[in-house]
């Protein structure tokens, strides 16, 4: 499963909701976009420290997954698939979506704009 920032910053808190589907994974994992994201959410917080070490302790349980090749293909086809149904979506979630249909692995994710992508399953928590 990959993980969305949001589903990300859910596991960090600790939240009920997410529990769930993170335990019933058969992989969990983080996009480097996503991890990107993360890290800049963490330097603009208060908490720095608590989340760094929680990133250290957590992110090991996780698959780094890079930006390829074959991922900006996907990229490509994402951007003109939801060009052509007038439903842009923010473009880092765009990679996130790639990197899910290329590994075919749904998105763990409360962001419904996931569900506009043509083959892109979304869990929410």
């Amino acid at each position: 499963m990959i993980l969305d920032t949001n589903a990300l910053s859910a596991w960090a808190e600790g939240l009920a909701a997410v529990e769930s589907p993170l335990r019933s994974a058969s992989q969990l994992v983080v996009p480097s976009v996503v991890l990107g994201e993360y890290y800049f959410g963490i330097r603009c917080s208060r908490h720095r420290v608590r989340y760094e070490e929680w990133l250290r302790a957590y992110l090991p349980f996780s698959r780094i997954a890079a930006i390829t090749v074959a991922t900006a293909s996907e990229y490509a086809d994402i951007r003109m698939d939801l060009r052509r149904m007038g439903k842009p979506i923010p473009l880092n979630d765009v990679w996130i979506a790639a990197l899910a249909r290329q590994h075919s692995l749904p998105v763990l994710s409360n962001d419904a704009h996931f569900d506009v992508v043509p083959g892109v399953r979304r869990i929410t928590f």
